[in-house]
């Protein structure tokens, strides 16, 4: 048997390392980078839809020669943004 104070010890312990591994997943979905076709079929629109939004800056977007990535913090931020709240 374990004592009582060494038991709630590890488990304070695994609570702060599972609050750990929540954030640093948190943090790593913020820096993910998804390719042009992959953010546009995440918003579900279509392929012209996805040019017009680049075109206009409705979400931002890095280009390196003809290839396009987006941020996957900034198309949340745009689901955010355009979330309709029930009743």
């Amino acid at each position: 048997m374990i004592p009582q104070e060494e038991w709630q010890s590890l488990h304070d312990k695994l609570d702060r390392l599972a609050e750990m591994i929540e954030n640093r997943n948190a943090s790593d979905r913020d820096a993910e980078w998804l390719e042009s076709e992959a953010a546009r079929k995440l918003l579900g629109v279509s392929p012209k839809t996805w040019q017009n939004y680049r075109d206009q800056r409705v979400i931002p977007f890095s280009q390196i020669g003809r290839k396009i990535y987006v941020n996957r913090a900034d198309l949340d931020a745009y689901l955010r943004r355009h979330r309709i709240d029930g009743k």
